[in-house]
């Protein structure tokens, strides 16, 4: 059996140490910790110093790993930089590679380029695999729920950057905006929307889209954005 090294990268996520936990328990080994670093290409690439060996698991601070994850996987082949297992949403119920489970080369991580959806800057290929590997439960807070589909549905928007095709891209911008069942299921909803809106008003000034990638302007555009409806940022 192959023993990858393994990392939660982390941020503000409230049930981050849980989720921690529960991944060092799946996974059998002691998985390292990168938190509260600021600079979404500055964190990923520290990932890569706490490491050991070539090739690890890495986890975001909103991952919930299924018990039954077996860790014993294949290697990544050559000129494969990042293999993504699915997990599935809370509250939409699809299953794609938002939030999931990676296995990534430490030295594509040194070597990463620009992109707005960071990883896929990455050198190399990208493998994605149907198997769902646990919960993306970035639904932990009004904030940390609505930020989620803020990001993701204006990345989308705006165009994916691994390939997907448009009419799935629509399907699953679309399962976003119309989000009814979970908890904080109405800032998803509302993430959303204001996600579909801020890309397309950016279309024409693609430096605003790296808002996406800084904590502070999201909860300061979180703030604004729902103060009226009588929101509290947490």
């Amino acid at each position: 059996m192959n023993v990858f090294d393994a990392v939660l990268l982390s941020f503000d996520e409230p049930d981050a140490n849980t989720l921690h936990q529960e991944l060092e328990q799946a996974l059998g080994v002691v998985v390292k910790r990168v938190h509260g670093v600021h600079g979404m290409r500055r964190a990923y690439r520290l990932c890569a110093e706490v490491v050991d060996r070539e090739q690890f698991f890495l986890a975001d601070g909103d991952f919930a790993i299924d018990p039954g994850f077996d860790p014993g996987v294949e290697p990544l082949a050559e000129r494969v930089s990042m293999r993504v297992w699915a997990a599935r949403n809370p509250v939409t119920g699809d299953t794609y590679g938002y939030g999931g489970l990676k296995l990534i080369r430490r030295s594509a991580l040194r070597e990463m380029g620009q992109a707005v959806d960071v990883l896929a800057a990455l050198s190399g290929r990208t493998e994605f695999t149907d198997r769902v590997a646990g919960v993306t439960r970035f639904n932990q807070s009004p904030f940390h729920a609505w930020k989620a589909a803020f990001r993701e549905c204006a990345m989308l928007t705006r165009g994916s950057e691994y390939g997907m095709s448009t009419e799935r891209t629509r399907e699953r911008i679309e399962a976003w905006a119309a989000a009814r069942d979970g908890e904080y299921a109405e800032f998803v909803a509302a993430g959303a929307r204001q996600g579909i809106a801020f890309a397309q008003a950016a279309a024409h000034c693609p430096g605003r889209f790296e808002h996406l990638n800084d904590p502070v302007w999201l909860r300061a555009r979180f703030t604004t954005a729902n103060a009226p409806v009588g929101a509290v940022s947490q």
